[in-house]
């Protein structure tokens, strides 16, 4: 039976063999697809539930930080609702109430 120290030991080692593993083939992805590499500091907490989302889902956490990116840049910062509409809301609210 390992101790609960050899436990750690051989999760931080499998932690840091995935990690280079990810790191090779993010590289070899790039290459092949004419992609960038970026490198991205982030809170630790946020990188704890990215890592546990992408578990969830089944995928590399690069995979989901780049679907992740992907999704916020293709749908842009519109507004869920524009001025104009905003705006009719509460004519149409005042119209009703009064």
């Amino acid at each position: 039976m390992m101790t609960d120290r050899a436990v750690r030991a051989r999760r931080e080692a499998i932690r840091a063999e995935y990690l280079d593993e990810e790191a090779e083939a993010s590289e070899a992805e790039a290459l092949e697809n004419d992609q960038a590499v970026l490198s991205v500091r982030v809170p630790a907490v946020l990188a704890d539930m990215l890592k546990a989302r992408a578990a969830q889902e089944h995928l590399s956490t690069s995979a989901l930080i780049r679907r992740i990116l992907a999704r916020a840049v293709r749908e842009g910062t519109e507004p869920v609702l524009t001025v104009e509409q905003v705006e009719e809301i509460a004519r149409r609210v005042v119209r009703e109430s009064a």
